[in-house]
């Protein structure tokens, strides 16, 4: 049995980490698996891991960004001046503990899900060991981090991508060391939504990039026509101070719901009396939070800014996906949602039929020809 190691950042919460949870409980039916976490959090990882794969912890040190953050604004610079030590503790352990680690590895594939860790692995990593770089981030046109992320690649064997346009774009610069492997479910729920709460959802962290301020002002729009609607925020961060100043400047109470960051065991429960998903990000490479909502047999809305959602709703089948960020348009779409039940149902089941494009079985195969395959 080939054994194959994930390098992750940490198994807290986020996208990349509940993707990186997935993979593994996938690999784990057919492979050896570990995933090698250069720090840890928490005690326990967030999302479901099988008991099948084994976690390894390179350092017990946590990154301090939001305490720097948090004293710099408050002025506390004798704390913030201590916090620079804790720093540079942290960036010894993300490269020199991370490169001491991989020289020793033993498995027969790493699949590496940072660009700093694609770095590490084509420089410390054994050559024998078959070498994979999962990247999960759209560029946005941003230069610096195309090139950031070809030159990372540069050393390993294949580039894997979650979206078809990401892949050919990375193929102009790669070839044909850039592959296509969409995220999957877990597994597809028994149970679906009744669709008749009349409950709004959408999950994600509260930063900028996410568009939760643009879906807060739409909510308001809604709200005045549909009383009694109200909408579930799943997730936390850097934003959250601000949103729910922006709740309360908006005069919206009790019909918005802050969660915080939250199981999939909890998450599953509130799609499970969910009617309706909404993302309103500006930017998206794939969004696997989509597809778990649609296996619930939910529809979903989505801005065409978030680029991964693109690949997976089906335009006015299985969903809507609104052009040029248009709120007036993404407001009259849920209208009509909330308004046709039987359209909302329509939808819905086309959604379920959608999600299982990105079964588990369908990717597992993939991944096992990437990882079979010979050098």
């Amino acid at each position: 049995m080939k054994k194959v190691t994930i390098l992750a950042l940490h198994l807290g919460y986020g996208g990349i980490e509940n993707a990186v949870a997935t993979l593994a409980n996938l690999l784990c039916e057919k492979y050896e698996v570990e995933i090698l976490s250069v720090y840890r959090l928490y005690n326990e990882p967030v999302f479901d891991i099988d008991e099948r794969v084994k976690i390894r912890y390179i350092s017990n040190i946590k990154p301090n960004k939001k305490e720097m953050k948090f004293y710099l604004e408050k002025k506390n610079f004798k704390m913030f001046f201590k916090g620079i030590g804790k720093s540079l503790e942290t960036g010894f352990v993300k490269y020199i503990k991370t490169a001491n680690v991989l020289r020793k590895l033993d498995c027969d594939v790493i699949i590496s899900t940072r660009t700093v860790h694609n770095m590490l692995v084509s420089k410390f990593a054994p050559k024998k060991i078959r070498k994979i770089a999962w990247e999960h981030n759209h560029h946005n046109n941003n230069k610096k981090y195309i090139n950031s992320l070809v030159k990372s690649c540069k050393g390993v064997n294949n580039l894997v991508l979650v979206s078809n346009e990401l892949t050919k774009f990375y193929g102009n610069y790669l070839g044909k060391k850039a592959v296509y492997i969409p995220n999957c479910l877990d597994k597809l729920p028994n149970k679906l939504s009744k669709l008749d709460s009349e409950n709004l959802i959408s999950v994600g962290r509260l930063s900028k990039e996410k568009g939760f301020d643009d879906l807060l002002k739409l909510f308001k729009t809604l709200s005045i026509k549909h009383p009694n609607w109200k909408i579930n925020i799943v997730g936390d961060g850097m934003e959250r101070g601000n949103l729910l100043e922006l709740a309360e400047e908006l005069k919206l109470g009790d019909k918005v719901i802050f969660h915080g960051y939250q199981n999939k065991e909890y998450i599953n429960e509130l799609l499970l009396n969910s009617s309706i998903y909404v993302m309103t990000s500006h930017t998206e490479s794939f969004g696997l939070v989509l597809i778990e909502a649609m296996s619930y047999g939910i529809p979903c809305l989505s801005y065409t800014s978030a680029q991964g959602a693109n690949e997976i709703i089906e335009n006015e089948k299985s969903g809507y996906l609104i052009e040029n960020r248009d709120s007036n348009e993404m407001v009259s779409k849920i209208d009509l949602l909330i308004t046709d039940e039987k359209l909302r149902k329509k939808i819905g089941k086309e959604a379920r039929c959608r999600a299982k494009d990105f079964s588990g079985e369908v990717v597992l195969e993939k991944w096992s020809k990437l990882i079979n395959k010979r050098k």
